[in-house]
């Protein structure tokens, strides 16, 4: 898969950071039911490879994506847990290469010029932006696109149901990431018909 097909299946992946093994199905299954199949499971708690695991196992029409990978390490075990991506907040080449060597597509962070340069040089033409809002957020992607015309980016970090057109209207931003889709408070009282609202509602983001 190349990175950007994700992009092909909605404005908005989802930034999940889960507390609860338990949860992780019934999350999964309310955002696919809402139309959002990408999912990003950051690498930022105890249960998230557990998580990964139980989600790529039960939810076959969801696609998982480890988040938060910052190392080969990281890596390997998104691919173990049944990843079929990999999402980094920052760029450095051995945690590229190490994607590359395992077949696990990377959705690289990068916050200036020089790490796009880096990206680029390493093969990568799709990126993450991060994060978004305090690195210079839509004029910040604007001034990118000079030098970078040949880049595309999914600005993530800061970024809000308010905002997020805003951002998917630039040229070239093709999808972005968001928390909003999988709020704490929703989660903690399993309420998984709000986060299935939240994510249909994602779907209009591209003609608002």
């Amino acid at each position: 898969m190349n990175t950007l097909e994700l992009a092909t299946h909605g404005p908005v992946i989802p930034v999940i950071v889960l507390q609860r093994q338990e949860d992780a199905v019934p999350l999964a299954q309310a955002l696919v039911d809402g139309g959002v199949r990408v999912l990003e499971v950051t690498l930022r708690t105890p249960v998230a490879l557990r998580c990964m695991e139980a989600i790529a196992r039960a939810v076959p029409e969801a696609i998982v994506g480890a988040g938060t990978v910052r190392n080969a390490a990281d890596a390997q075990a998104a691919k173990d847990a049944g990843c079929r991506f990999a999402v980094s907040p920052g760029y450095v080449s051995e945690v590229g290469q190490a994607c590359v060597g395992i077949d696990l597509p990377l959705l690289p962070g990068v916050a200036s010029a020089s790490e796009v340069m880096q990206a680029n040089l390493d093969g990568f033409q799709f990126l993450k932006f991060f994060p978004a809002t305090a690195a210079g957020g839509i004029p910040m992607l604007k001034a990118l696109a000079g030098p970078f015309p040949d880049v595309v980016f999914c600005p993530t970090g800061g970024i809000t149901p308010e905002t997020a057109a805003q951002f998917l209207a630039l040229p070239n931003v093709r999808v972005c990431g968001g928390s909003w889709l999988t709020p704490q408070d929703a989660v903690d009282a399993k309420d998984w018909a709000r986060i299935t609202r939240l994510a249909r509602d994602t779907g209009r983001l591209r003609s608002s």
